[in-house]
């Protein structure tokens, strides 16, 4: 019996296929459907087919991958490298041919449809008073009898400022003379904490700069600042390149535990990634890169750890200790950060828990429920959710694995937000036909001219809202029962319901590619929404309370969420749907407010202390909770609130008719 061909992975899409050796990378790319640019048809001369080939043992996949199990390079793939140049580890897609296993990642600028980052910074009103602020000062001309030109600076800072500061580091130190002579005497000094020299300018130099960073899971947002005025210059994402090493925390962690010098690649690969965003904004901006002088970065604790350089393994296992819980302050240089001032200082915030980070807590401070009367639920809706419960009087927080499906992995037809992806999804209630919207088009489907305004962008696939909307239409459609199973007895009634093997599927879009919500796709979804759903109960049984008063839905997918239909499935407790709420980049803001005012920074990290830490995957009630909440929109909690607002399918957990009988039978 002959060997089975090889198993080729792409990633970050999952899509796999085995294929005969001799295939180039680009046309099995082509044929699993993967996202891979190219131009030039295979000429190795546009080198938009780019691709990196990941070396090591993949547990998840079964297979070993590396640079020996594709083809040396072609002498066109040469000639290409020599004039443009290609990145260490990279390959042109077009040339590389398959000899073995591999797992292959397509990095974002690779992409045809590149990942639309959807993490915008949200207005709000900010106290001004950064860490970092320059000051102009006219230094003495030297005389035989002084020391040394510092000694002269520090005299002038603290004779025309009142500044007491320390020696600055010897980068700087080394550039003093120069910006002294360049400046005739006349110097701009930026100091920090009224104490620290970062940065030296010859002359008057009136603006520095700063920037806030969210290092998702999956995406990285980035906001610069104006330090002097607070004023958004611009907005920046990417997606995490260590998605190639797995989609969610517990992968990563167990990446770093299975691969030797795995969590170096992981650290390797999002600074770089921080660095590049970082530079991307000052261009955007039109400013000089060295004034930038000030960073704030938050993320959960896998992404505070791995961008620290700190060993992540405790985090992979029970009791998920932290290295360090507590603010922290780093040079940038230290950890390899560029595109900043030779000076540049990093902030991180403090992380709440081994499962609850420093992102939390930005969007804490970035919300405030600490300072509301009123019952608050917050809910950072992403790869690993974090949920905070409470008011002014308590705060309790915990995390909640949800996984990567709310953002289109593990869907069928799922992709990120991007254009050409289904993002909103309406359902005829009687004739089963959907109709639809796509990221990119402002027509829905029904509508004249939709198929011309969505050529260029073309309907790609579903992505984390639409994935919610189309569940919740085929639920109040009656398509899906309330324990999720599509019924299969209505393709009788309509050319939609087709049958797959065993179970049955949802037609939603007939073409080119076609689009099924299939059995397993509401199973995924069913798993994260009753994972969310639970973590929010467990705050709700320790905090004593029946209800929430306010629900903010925050986080780049939380952001997209219809709050009817994510309330129609159930993801999150029962509340009048006038006090469900986005925030946005909650984390995003909130490392904005610590970036431009020092005094959140103390707040933060104070508040922290008081939040009750609640351990899921230690709570007994937790899979009681979950069990509940895979049903649409629970098995038993009565949603009284919802069903006032829509008329609820009949005779399930959640219904109108079931939420009044046990009404009834609850005690007054």
């Amino acid at each position: 019996m002959a060997p089975p061909a090889p198993l080729i992975v792409f990633t970050p899409s999952g899509r796999r296929g085995r294929f005969s050796e001799g295939t180039d990378l680009l046309t099995a790319a082509r044929r699993l459907g993967v996202d891979l640019d190219s131009v030039c048809g295979g000429r190795a001369l546009c080198g938009r087919c780019q691709v990196t080939i990941a070396e090591g043992r993949f547990a998840k996949h079964g297979i070993d991958s590396g640079r020996a199990h594709v083809t040396a390079p072609t002498a066109a793939e040469e000639r290409y490298a020599a004039r443009r140049g290609l990145a260490e580890g990279r390959r042109l897609a077009c040339q590389a041919r398959i000899t073995g296993d591999l797992v292959i990642d397509v990095p974002a600028e690779s992409q045809v449809h590149r990942q639309l980052v959807r993490k915008p910074a949200e207005a709000r009103e900010i106290a001004l008073d950064p860490v970092v602020r320059p000051h102009f000062v006219e230094v003495d001309p030297a005389g035989m009898e002084d020391r040394g030109d510092l000694e002269r600076l520090t005299t002038a800072l603290a004779a025309q400022w009142g500044l007491r500061v320390s020696r600055p580091d010897l980068p700087l130190l080394r550039r003093l003379q120069t910006a002294i002579r360049d400046g005739r005497g006349a110097v701009t000094v930026a100091v920090r904490e009224a104490r620290e020299i970062v940065a030296l300018f010859p002359g008057f130099h009136e603006r520095v700069f700063g920037a806030a960073i969210d290092i998702g899971s999956t995406t990285i947002a980035a906001h610069l600042c104006d330090l002097g005025s607070g004023r958004l210059l611009a907005s920046a994402g990417a997606m995490n390149p260590q998605i190639r090493f797995g989609e969610d925390l517990m992968s990563r962690a167990s990446y770093a535990m299975t691969h030797p010098g795995g969590a170096v690649e992981m650290t390797e690969a999002v600074r770089g990634a921080v660095s590049a965003l970082i530079g991307e904004l000052a261009r955007e901006a039109g400013i000089d890169p060295a004034g930038i002088l000030e960073l704030v970065v938050v993320g959960n604790p896998m992404m505070h750890h791995l961008f620290l350089g700190l060993d992540p393994t405790p985090l992979g296992t029970a009791p998920f200790t932290l290295a360090t819980a507590g603010p922290l302050d780093v040079r940038a240089a230290e950890l390899g950060i560029g595109s900043v001032g030779e000076g540049a200082r990093l902030h991180l915030l403090p992380c709440i828990a081994g499962h609850v980070g420093a992102d939390c807590a930005a969007a804490i401070l970035a919300e405030g429920p600490h300072l509301r009367e009123e019952i608050t639920l917050l809910v950072d809706v992403g790869t690993n959710a974090e949920l905070v419960l409470g008011n002014r009087e308590r705060l309790l927080a915990c995390s909640s694995p949800t996984g990567p499906a709310f953002e289109g992995a593990q869907i069928s037809c799922g992709q990120r937000a991007a254009p050409g992806a289904i993002e909103r999804v309406r359902i005829d209630r009687e004739t089963l036909e959907p109709r639809f919207r796509v990221i990119g088009c402002e027509l829905w489907s029904d509508e004249p001219g939709f198929a011309e305004a969505v050529r260029k962008t073309g309907i790609t696939g579903i992505c984390g809202s639409g994935i919610i909307e189309v569940l919740a239409e085929m639920y109040l459609a009656g398509i899906l029962a309330a324990d999720g199973t599509i019924r299969g007895e209505l393709a009788a009634r309509s050319p939609r319901i087709r049958a797959e093997e065993r179970t049955f599927a949802y037609l939603l879009h007939e073409g080119e590619p076609e689009i099924r919500i299939t059995q397993t796709d509401v199973r995924a979804i069913q798993l994260a929404k009753a994972a969310l759903y639970a973590g929010a109960r467990l705050l709700m049984d320790r905090a004593g309370s029946e209800r929430v008063d306010r629900v903010v839905l925050a986080g780049a997918f939380g952001s997209h969420i219809d709050p009817l239909r994510a309330m129609v499935l159930g993801m999150i407790p029962d509340c009048p749907l006038e006090r469900v709420t986005s925030a946005g980049n909650a984390a995003g803001t909130g490392a904005r407010i610590a970036l431009l005012n020092r005094a959140a920074r103390a707040e933060v990290a104070a508040l922290v202390h008081r939040i009750e830490k609640v351990e899921t995957a230690l709570e007994p009630r937790f899979q009681e909770h979950f069990v509940g909440a895979m049903a649409f929109p629970h098995a038993t909690a009565p949603f009284p609130l919802l069903g006032k607002t829509v008329r609820l399918p009949t005779g399930t957990g959640g219904t109108r008719t079931s939420v009044r009988r046990r009404r009834r039978r609850r005690p007054a």
